[in-house]
């Protein structure tokens, strides 16, 4: 991969609110270059969308998240693939992921109490055919997400030494 490239991604990783001028005079080019490579590489399917990162727990919101991994009977000639594509077309999943290990897929989804995502795992998850066993986890508290910490780090944290 080209360099400007690289370094046009490492940027938006971090940062999806680019500013154009701004990243040009640090990758020492122009905003021209700058917008027409990502335009390509969204084309590509490279950059493939832009997130906001939100709090919803300072924003008041009561929303559950929950991380399901998945035991599966892979399908002959598609392998996961099919019912995995199956699963990311239900709203309430946020992410599909195939995995190693002892399960097959980790599936990450969002509802409005825990016994919407429980409804969702016994009807709509566990019935699948190829699912052979679920197990559910529910995220309690987020601590970094994305690369960004969900807390405000204190400046004068120092590590402990011990004698």
């Amino acid at each position: 991969m080209e360099e400007t490239r690289k370094q046009i991604l490492l940027y938006l990783e971090k940062n999806s609110r680019v500013n154009l001028e701004e990243l040009a005079i640090l990758l020492g080019t122009d905003e021209v270059t700058i917008a027409n490579e990502i335009a390509q590489m969204e084309k590509e399917k490279i950059i493939c969308g832009y997130h906001t990162l939100i709090d919803w727990d300072k924003a008041g919101a009561e929303l559950v998240n929950a991380l399901i991994e998945v035991r599966v009977t892979p399908m002959r000639e598609k392998g996961f693939d099919k019912t995995a594509e199956r699963i990311c077309n239900y709203p309430e999943v946020t992410a599909v992921y195939l995995i190693s290990g002892g399960y097959d897929l980790l599936v990450s989804i969002e509802g409005k109490t825990l016994q919407e995502v429980s409804r969702f795992v016994s009807g709509k998850l566990a019935p699948i055919e190829e699912v052979v066993s679920t197990m559910t986890y529910f995220i309690l508290k987020k601590y970094k997400d994305h690369g960004t910490l969900m807390f405000k780090k204190n400046k004068e944290e120092r590590m402990l030494v011990t004698p």
